[in-house]
């Protein structure tokens, strides 16, 4: 497309919870985002690139398909590619509940999983080198 500026695509992920400052202090502490900007039942965090946002699930408008109570996140992983996953995790053990153990997977990436407190799965991995494979198998 000739006279076209190439448009840089993000994502970011808007995650309702119970709990907005439970969850802030989850991912603040276990995950090492920090706060970008936030409001009574909303706040939006980062890490690097990476962009999050939380909000408290009550306040969605009734019928919403989200608007439910009960454990949010089924059905998805989330995954974050960090720098040092040995420290990561440290951070993480040092302020999550439920860690697993750090694991060498046979597609060559060393990573660990952690809920957060409404149950979001997320697995925390190393960044691939150029030759690594980006998914398992």
């Amino acid at each position: 497309m000739v006279g076209t500026a190439r448009m840089v695509m993000r994502l970011r992920l808007e995650l309702f919870v119970n709990d907005v400052a439970a969850s802030v202090k989850f991912y603040r502490e276990a995950l090492n985002f920090e706060v970008m900007g936030q409001h009574a039942s909303y706040q939006a965090l980062r890490r690097g690139d990476v962009r999050i946002a939380v909000q408290d699930f009550r306040t969605l408008a009734p019928g919403h398909p989200l608007a439910h109570p009960g454990r949010r996140g089924l059905g998805v992983e989330l995954v974050l590619e960090v720098p040092d996953v040995q420290a990561a995790h440290a951070q993480a053990v040092a302020h999550a509940p439920q860690v697993s153990p750090l694991v060498r997977q046979p597609w060559g990436l060393t990573d660990f999983r952690v809920t957060d407190p409404d149950g979001y799965y997320w697995r925390v991995t190393e960044q691939r080198r150029e030759n690594q494979l980006c998914a398992p198998p």
